[in-house]
């Protein structure tokens, strides 16, 4: 298990000295995964992203937080796989691809401006694309 950007391996990392820095980077990781899982809730917010962000984080200040969050079993193989460039399973491309569209399909019909659901209409189809190029994980 390597950190992100790094051919090291995170147990070999040793975190930064002092002390101030090391708690500065778990608490911007620990806010990092409060957006992450916000983001596997709402539909526009991307929610790998901030998990990637979050193990850099982790990755300088705790290989005990790092460990915890690329092993969750709620998102760690989630993000295993999109961080070693494998891709997704279909199961997530499913559901990521579905909530999207409900999302922005509950927006379109709740808002009354044409540029703004042009926009959102614009994004989907970006999000929707980006995951379906994305390798299919086959388990």
């Amino acid at each position: 298990m390597t950190e992100l950007g790094t051919s090291q391996p995170v147990a070999l990392r040793v975190p930064s000295r002092h002390r101030l820095v090391r708690w500065l980077f778990i608490g911007l990781g620990s806010l990092l995964v409060g957006v992450g899982v916000l983001g596997i809730f709402l539909p526009l917010l991307p929610s790998t992203v901030f998990f990637l962000m979050a193990a850099a984080c982790y990755g300088k200040s705790s290989p005990s937080a790092y460990h915890w969050l690329t092993t969750n079993r709620w998102f760690g193989s989630h993000l295993r796989d999109y961080k070693e460039e494998r891709g997704a399973t279909v199961g997530a491309k499913v559901m990521s691809i579905g909530s999207l569209w409900l999302g922005i399909g509950v927006t379109e019909v709740l808002i009354d401006n044409t540029w703004l659901r042009l926009t959102l209409l614009a994004v989907a189809l970006g999000v929707s694309a980006h995951l379906m190029l994305l390798k299919t994980i086959r388990r």
